[in-house]
């Protein structure tokens, strides 16, 4: 590797590292993850959606209420200032998060196809898993940690 490729490796893990922030994300993340879990046991419970579709629900609704809290606490002295920033961080941290999902929903399917797992359960171990993808991501796509 380069010494710049190697230097650049560096700065992003060290900035992952934060504790503060790590701590900060976490307890919004629980917030989100509540969201998401209790929307989405009353929509896979009460209503007749496929759990698919009340999972999206579910997510999109623990996205908004995580990115809102993130953007003014955790990150609150990352990215650039202004509505049209905010909104593109907002598109960013959606796709994202898209990876998150994509961990959150192999977990689920196959904690409850192939074990049985009951579908709320394997959905906190799912949003669980994802949320180590999710942190990374963030922090260094996102809200570019790395450059401050």
């Amino acid at each position: 590797m380069s010494d710049s490729l190697t230097e650049a490796v560096r700065t992003r893990v060290r900035a992952l590292f934060s504790p503060t922030r790590f701590g900060q994300f976490a307890g919004v993340g629980f917030v989100g993850a509540t969201v998401d879990i209790l929307v989405f046991a009353a929509l896979s419970s009460v209503t007749s959606l496929v759990w698919i579709i009340a999972k999206l629900i579910s997510w999109e609704l623990g996205i908004i209420v995580i990115f809102a809290i993130n953007e003014r606490w955790t990150f609150a002295s990352h990215g650039a200032v202004g509505t049209r920033a905010v909104v593109w961080r907002f598109l960013r941290s959606n796709i994202v998060r898209l990876g998150g999902l994509a961990v959150t929903l192999a977990v689920l399917r196959v904690l409850v196809e192939q074990f049985g797992v009951w579908l709320v359960l394997a959905n906190m171990v799912g949003i669980g898993i994802g949320f180590f993808v999710n942190y990374t991501c963030e922090s260094l796509y996102t809200w570019q940690v790395h450059q401050d």
